[in-house]
């Protein structure tokens, strides 16, 4: 019996273990283009309120630095644009950077990455590209050389999502011929170096192409009808799934699928020019609470299911030296005052269970294996809702996953949560008959067990490289349009984007009550996706 005991208490840790391993880390950008912006020492202590556990620069502000220094909070500092020329032809040059920018700081400011560069290939300076690979590969050098390598700090560059040929379906994404050869280099160092492939998706930009009322509700994760790959069978229920997904295809194209994916920037204006659309604070403030719901929810996307993705919002504040269309310069989540431009539960306190995801209803959509659920509300405490299981019946069932090497999949996330629920249970259940009166009759126990049983049944530089290129499309609205079908007509400085409509699946999505367990107020914060102690 106690043998039996200690290997259910293994078994249960273990799975939480596997738990918290499967959350996300949320990170926020940084940007400095402006002049009213607080001190870097409040910006600090207003990160460390915040759930944010990365920050990324766009620079190396050594005011910055410092400000974050025993903070805990991961950062990213970035390369210039400009110093790429010179990291590539001048590897003393990328030792003094290091030494400038990194060595005084590390290890009490927590720099975990060197981003050289930033959206370089959508410049079509061809010449500045092909000095990428080598400036990175001197700052890896130059890092070693500071016995800060083997993985201490890792280099990658930034990528707009114009990077892609194409998008639509997901499934079908490659890169432009014209950067493959670049490419190839660049993901052959991030997988040998372990560093990620880093890239903008930006949903609104999407929207601006195709800005019929289901897509905007399909751009900000609300109730809309899904849209499946016809080539996969896979049903994406976000815009924000498909564009990761569609940079998934493209590194599996090439053959790197096992290269990570890093969001270096994704979010959505609070405001913009009369032209572009749906740029509102209910817009933004739904989008970001949304994404970060569905990232808490540890899902992934539905090419990869349980993927763990380090998502970066944009931005931290306004930058209002920004040049561009008006929503370049309203992106921030907060005010230079320190105050929320809308709250989307970015303090420490907030119950991320409790979303404006839509519907908000005890029933879920039924979804192939393969795709992960998309996560609805949980009611607060003390009630949790357990994951429904997907049976064998689902229409997708026989799907093959082109990335099965990735540890975390969502069954085994699923059986892990079962198991620890039925641990917590048969704990229950032996703490109740070894404290019960000796006297007790056996009927009145199987009473309680039943009555409890029927109780819980229901219920995230310079000025120019900062201006990005998002959407599907890999749209800037600071650099020509690009039609991905397409080269860039370069003599051209506006030409109108064509983006095919994904498919848009009409049929109705099943649905399933979820069995809910009653439980006292526990605290899950930024630990468990849904631990439940009975």
């Amino acid at each position: 019996m106690r043998a039996s005991v200690y290997s259910l208490i293994l078994l249960f840790f273990s799975c939480l273990l596997h738990l918290s391993k499967s959350q996300p880390f949320l990170g926020v950008n940084y940007g400095l283009t402006a002049d009213n912006l607080p001190p870097p020492s409040a910006s600090a202590k207003l990160l460390q309120s915040t759930t944010f556990q990365k920050v990324r620069l766009y620079g190396s502000d050594p005011a910055v630095i410092k400000a974050l220094a025993n903070t805990g909070i991961e950062i990213v500092i970035g390369a210039s644009n400009g110093d790429v020329p010179g990291l590539a032809s001048d590897p003393s040059f990328a030792r003094s950077w290091v030494e400038t920018n990194v060595v005084p700081y590390y290890p009490a400011s927590k720099i975990v990455l060197i981003a050289v560069g930033n959206e370089i290939t959508s410049f079509g300076d061809n010449s500045l590209m092909s000095q990428l690979l080598p400036a990175m590969k001197n700052v890896q050098t130059a890092l070693e050389a500071a016995s800060l390598g083997g993985g201490k700090i890792k280099v990658s560059t930034v990528h707009i999502m114009s990077v892609l040929a194409g998008s639509d379906p997901p499934s079908t994404a490659v890169f432009k011929p014209e950067h493959a050869d670049i490419l190839k280099g660049l993901l052959e160092f991030n997988s040998e170096t372990g560093s990620p492939f880093a890239v903008n998706p930006y949903p609104f930009f999407a929207y601006q192409d195709d800005r019929r009322p289901e897509t905007l509700a399909y751009c900000l994760f609300q109730a809309n009808p899904g849209r499946v790959d016809p080539n996969s069978n896979l049903k994406y229920m976000n815009m924000f799934d498909a564009q990761v997904d569609a940079v998934y295809s493209a590194l599996n194209s090439m053959g790197f699928k096992d290269v990570e994916i890093m969001v270096a920037e994704t979010g959505w204006p609070y405001k913009g020019d009369p032209e572009e659309a749906g740029a509102t604070v209910e817009n933004a403030r739904a989008y970001n609470k949304n994404l970060i719901a569905h990232l808490k929810s540890g899902s992934g996307t539905p090419l990869m299911p349980g993927r763990v993705i380090d998502t970066y919002l944009f931005a931290l504040y306004d930058e209002n030296l920004k040049p561009g269309k008006g929503s370049e310069r309203a992106f921030g989540l907060f005010r230079p005052d320190l105050t929320m431009t809308y709250d989307i539960g970015l303090t420490k306190t907030t119950n991320y269970n409790q979303t404006s995801m839509a519907p908000l209803s005890p029933t879920r959509p039924r979804l192939p294996p393969a795709a992960a659920p998309t996560r609805q509300t949980l009611p607060s405490p003390p009630q949790m809702i357990l994951p429904s299981p997907v049976t064998p019946s689902d229409k997708n069932s026989g799907q093959t996953d082109v990335h099965n090497s990735t540890p975390r999949s969502a069954s085994l996330a699923h059986i892990c949560r079962s198991l620890s629920i039925s641990a917590s249970m048969f704990f229950v259940s032996v703490f109740k008959s070894s404290t019960a009166p000796s006297s007790a009759p056996e009927s009145d126990t199987r009473s309680e067990k039943n009555s409890n049983a029927d109780e819980g049944s229901t219920s995230q530089n310079d000025v120019a490289a900062v201006n990005k290129g998002k959407g599907i499309l890999g749209h800037s609205p600071n650099k020509p349009n690009v039609n991905l079908t397409e080269k860039p007509n370069k003599s051209s400085s506006s030409s109108q984007r064509s983006r095919p409509p994904m498919q848009e699946n009409k049929a109705r999505v099943t649905t399933e009550k979820r069995s809910v367990c009653r439980t006292p107020p526990i605290n899950t914060e930024n630990k468990f996706d849904c631990l439940i102690i009975c």
